[in-house]
């Protein structure tokens, strides 16, 4: 089984990218996905004690979880200590089940794959990238972003010019979705007789 870790920056176009995977048959396991179920469970009472307020009706609220980051960035870490192991073991337990199942292929979606080490237990590291003018135009359309809150949430990113340098193949965002499906598509031709070692080495 091949584990490709599809990464990127903030608003760069992973969703995209993993949506057509998707569509290609590929299991795409979401670490984003992955923490917002933790938030709802194993995760809430961690959170709550080490953040003590963040918590309502047994759920994290993202909300005052980011405004207790902004008030104090060293909590990034404890965040980090508490969430990463987690994810690790979703993610494990989900590859388990794609390796039962014969899968050739499978994607882990984490935005912070290099900056968790994570590119480490991977095969194959894709990086989807944007201008940044265009990254910036796709990030603050969300409801509720800011320049601050992006700039902060930048700030504990690697640069992307580090993760295309870093990468095996990059898909370039800028175009259509289209475009950025046809990169996807040929991505995933070059890999399908690929054999991968990651799995056995990191996860089974």
């Amino acid at each position: 089984m091949l584990i490709v870790g599809l990464t990127g920056s903030i608003g760069m176009g992973k969703s995209t990218a993993a949506k057509r995977f998707r569509a290609l048959g590929i299991a795409v396991l979401d670490a984003d996905a992955i923490v917002h179920d933790l938030y709802r469970g194993a995760a809430v009472p961690l959170v709550e004690q080490a953040f003590p307020g963040v918590t309502v009706n047994g759920l994290v609220d993202r909300a005052r979880l980011s405004l207790a980051l902004a008030a104090d960035p060293s909590g990034f870490k404890r965040l980090e200590q508490i969430v990463h192991p987690l994810v690790r073991a979703a993610e494990a337990a989900l590859l388990a089940a794609e390796f039962a199942r014969g899968s050739q292929i499978v994607v882990l979606e984490i935005p912070l794959l290099f900056e968790t080490g994570g590119d480490q237990c991977v095969d194959i590291v894709l990086v989807v990238s944007a201008r940044p003018d265009m990254q910036r135009q796709r990030v603050l359309a969300r409801p509720g972003m800011t320049p601050a809150r992006l700039d902060q949430l930048l700030s504990h990113q690697m640069p992307d010019a580090e993760k295309r340098q870093r990468a095996d193949f990059v898909v370039d965002t800028n175009g259509s979705i289209a475009e950025t499906d046809r990169q996807v598509d040929a991505i995933v031709a070059l890999l399908a007789n690929r054999r991968g070692s990651a799995y056995q080495r990191c996860w089974a």
